[in-house]
């Protein structure tokens, strides 16, 4: 999965993959973009964007983008006691009444969360249409396949877990801080800080004065419940930019009970799966690894599919006579359609089987006879199993490969193989990644792996395998 994450100007990408348990940094780049997506041509912004990914050799066309959390306007409301099937109407009158633009040409997402006391709330976050469609032409221009927009912050700092309950997150960008308060198992606020940061001869500046005064402000908003239900302060962002922020703020916060904590980087466990020590935290990142842990996000902006007869439908349909005559009309299309298929597939499999009935014949003779003389023979394939076994570590792009392979069995030990595969690789870290792959697999034990050479680096791995981790199927 990639991980794409757009702040101003900047674009970072980050490709993950999931391998037995673990997360997996293949490709890590960031890159200035030169043409704005919402103001150029989509095509060219594609084509910027495609040049990067190839430069930096990132194939992987599926992706989750975060967009900027500049485009983002929230609204926050109170729930009255309401049965569950009328929430869904309330909150559209509530988004309209919050929202100040026509919220037909916004894609909204919502948050719900509780309160200590027990009141439902819930957080409106619109973005608008026509930034998600220019975003996603680009992308598609880049011949990239969106499959998640969301907002960073909210992948950074998730609100359905216990340790964010009661956090105020502050993520450092490019040109703004994000803002974001959870707890109550939702977001209960969410704001850009246009202006906290500044570049200056090329060094990020900070000004904590505005940060402190507008997130006080943005707490000051909020229900007393939930800003009191506010205990720490998160700190995300480059580890000297994070650290400075949190120098100034500190001394206006935690007096009033509010501890300031830095996240520089994520913990092993982050999304129930085991990921490099000491990665950096960042939206592309969070996204990415968010998409392949099967973690949803509350705010999902990508638009839905609708299909052309929905399409044809909404824009011919006046009445529910009309839409029952185009449903009828296409039933009976579909039904003749199948009908024609049937016959058409019918014929072209008699036609089929006049060519191959004689070989068909054949090889059933050929079956009868392996049935009837195959007590005589090993069905479990050993070696084609260790042969497929040992080529699943290898990595498809071609940085590990072998050159030789022998296999044998160890007298004194039934059932246990002795093998040596030879070859080369391009660099030590690809190296590294296909002997950690060896090693997982069942059965492998007494792995030794003598290496010579720089570029490429030639390898040997000699390793005892036990017939009982093999899995020919």
């Amino acid at each position: 999965m990639l991980g794409l994450a757009l702040d101003g100007s900047r674009l970072e990408g980050v490709v993950l993959r999931r391998s037995n348990g673990s997360l997996q940094v293949h490709q890590r780049f960031t890159a200035t973009l030169s043409l704005d997506p919402l103001t150029n041509d989509a095509e060219l912004v594609g084509r910027e964007i495609l040049n990067h990914l190839e430069a930096a050799g990132v194939r992987e066309r599926r992706c989750a983008a975060a967009l900027p959390l500049k485009w983002a306007l929230a609204a926050h409301t109170a729930l009255p006691q309401l049965a569950e099937a009328d929430i869904p109407g309330f909150l559209q009158i509530e988004a309209e009444r919050g929202f100040p633009t026509d919220v037909t040409t916004l894609q909204i997402a919502t948050s719900r969360l509780v309160s200590p006391s027990g009141a439902q709330h819930a957080t409106f976050v619109g973005v608008p249409k026509g930034h998600v469609e220019r975003l996603e032409q680009a992308l598609r221009a880049a011949r990239l396949r969106p499959v998640s927009f969301s907002l960073g912050i909210t992948a950074i700092q998730p609100a359905n877990t216990e340790e964010s309950n009661g956090v105020l997150a502050l993520v450092i960008g490019e040109s703004e801080v994000g803002l974001q308060i959870t707890c109550g198992g939702g977001v209960a606020a969410l704001r850009a800080l246009e202006g906290g940061v500044e570049a200056e001869s090329g060094r990020t500046v900070l000004h904590g004065d505005l940060i402190a005064r507008e997130a006080r402000i943005t707490l000051g908003q909020l229900p007393a419940e939930l800003r009191d239900a506010v205990k720490r302060i998160r700190i995300f962002g480059p580890r000297e930019a994070a650290q400075r922020l949190a120098d100034e703020i500190r001394p206006r916060f935690e007096p009033g009970g509010l501890a300031v904590e830095l996240a520089p980087v994520y913990r092993a466990d982050e999304f129930g799966r085991t990921i490099p020590p000491e990665t950096p935290v960042s939206a592309a990142f969070s996204l990415a690894a968010r998409q392949l842990a099967g973690r949803s996000d509350p705010f999902e902006f990508l638009p839905p599919k609708v299909s052309a007869f929905e399409q044809l439908t909404a824009k011919y349909a006046s009445g529910k006579l009309r839409t029952a005559g185009l449903v009828a009309a296409a039933v009976v299309v579909v039904v003749a359609g199948l009908f024609a298929v049937q016959q058409w597939r019918l014929s072209r499999l008699r036609s089929q089987w006049a060519g191959m009935s004689a070989k068909v014949r054949e090889l059933g003779d050929v079956q009868d006879q392996i049935q009837k003389y195959r007590p005589w023979f090993d069905e479990s394939f050993r070696y084609l199993g260790i042969l497929k076994s040992l080529t699943t570590v290898f990595s498809e792009d071609g940085s590990v490969t072998a050159k030789t392979l022998e296999i044998r069995e160890l007298p004194e030990a039934r059932g246990v193989s002795v093998v040596s595969c030879s070859g080369n690789a391009a660099n030590y870290s690809a190296l590294q990644r296909t002997v950690h792959q060896l090693g997982a697999i069942p059965g492998v034990a007494e792995l030794n792996v003598p290496t010579r050479g720089k570029t490429p680096i030639q390898f040997t791995f000699d390793f005892h395998l036990n017939g009982g981790g093999l899995n020919e199927n």
